[in-house]
């Protein structure tokens, strides 16, 4: 253990995106290479939540594509996320938001956080 912290001292995350937490509707614009091309996709969800911490972090992003819920998990220090947008904030109680998933409808809105 003493050596996997020495290495994530000696390798800082330099990442600059915005703050954001659960609830949070967030869009992640990600680089995907496919054969010698790369191209930028946007992902626009709903993080469920966040885990771990250093290089080990990471957060789930929910949507709805058609009827049909998907979930990606993010590495937070991954070289292929070109930026993190926040859309909305959202105002939940809980760390990790999984009863989202057996919501649907109005239902499944979270509360806009009022600043």
């Amino acid at each position: 253990m003493e050596q996997l912290k020495a290495v994530e001292k000696a390798f800082p995350i330099s990442n600059n995106y915005p703050d954001f937490s659960r609830g949070d509707t967030v869009t992640i614009h990600y680089k995907i290479v496919e054969g010698n091309k790369e191209r930028i996709q946007q992902f626009k969800g709903v993080v469920i939540q966040r885990k771990g911490s250093g290089h080990n972090a990471t957060f789930t992003v929910r949507k709805m594509s058609g009827n049909i819920g998907v979930e990606r998990i993010f590495p937070l220090s991954s070289p292929f996320i070109e930026k993190i947008e926040i859309n909305k904030k959202g105002h939940v109680r809980r760390a990790r938001i999984f009863y989202l998933r057996n919501l649907t409808g109005k239902k499944a809105r979270i509360q806009e956080k009022r600043i």
